[in-house]
């Protein structure tokens, strides 16, 4: 079994999951058919399956041509845009048979309210959407800084080694705001030169471990970002939902 980043847009990753020895494909959040479709050429696979996390257009778009021209399952949230053929609900399990492969699902409002995330326990990978990101975190556009926190905790929560494979090639940019926060966070700064080497290819896969380490929306109970956090507003923050909202909001206008 494979993961690999099929490029769309400017900076969205849509995954596929491959098994070459049955070339059978799952993807997730298909914001575009056309690179989908190039690539089950290019490699002569059997597209078998689809999962979405959110409803948003650069994750769901592709959904209804890729659906007419290969008739196979949609997994997601309830949402119109989403156009599933199947609605999943929190702590269901999702089976890939034709990969081997089995996913919980876990519902992480916050970026949306419906916004769920696919862990698979006995390959220690997940596919977390929007929510979390390398050195970051998603937007809160529908939910509350609550939800967002309490969300992200569900997926600190995961084994320190779970891949995460978030949507978006965003990682250099959330460096940079990681290291304003905490410009003597050493893992941080050999974070920025690992991913500037990289020059341009796929800084994701992440791990949770590294994650903890240099993503200041992890680290909100870390001294180091409540002080940032603090001198940015002007006011002492008590809990950890303050200092999440403090620095998201910051990192908006970042």
């Amino acid at each position: 079994m494979n993961i690999e980043p099929i490029k769309a847009f400017t900076d969205n990753y849509i995954w596929a999951i491959v098994n070459k020895a049955n070339k059978s494909l799952w993807i997730v959040d298909p914001g575009d058919a056309k690179p989908v479709i190039d690539y089950i050429a290019k490699h002569n696979l059997n597209l078998c399956g689809i999962l979405i996390t959110h409803h948003h257009e650069d994750h769901c778009g592709g959904v209804a041509e890729l659906q007419a021209k290969y008739s196979v399952p949609v997994y997601g949230p309830k949402h119109s845009n989403i156009l599933a053929t199947h609605v999943v609900t929190d702590k269901q399990t999702i089976v890939l048979p034709e990969c081997n492969l089995s996913f919980e699902v876990r519902w992480i409002p916050g970026h949306t309210l419906e916004h769920i995330a696919y862990y698979c326990a006995t390959e220690q990978l997940l596919f977390c959407g929007d929510t979390l990101f390398s050195a970051g975190c998603g937007r809160v556009f529908e939910g509350t800084m609550q939800q967002m926190v309490e969300s992200l905790q569900i997926l600190a929560s995961l084994p320190d080694e779970t891949r995460i494979y978030c949507a978006h090639e965003y990682t250099l940019k959330n460096l940079e705001f990681a290291k304003y926060l905490e410009p003597k966070n050493e893992a941080i700064t050999r974070q920025v030169a690992f991913v500037q080497c990289l020059q341009g290819k796929p800084s994701v896969p992440t791990t949770l471990a590294l994650e903890k380490k240099i993503n200041p929306f992890l680290r909100t109970d870390v001294g180091t970002v409540i002080t940032a956090a603090q001198s940015q507003i002007g006011t002492s923050l008590s809990e950890g939902v303050q200092v999440f909202s403090a620095i998201r909001e910051w990192k908006n206008r970042f």
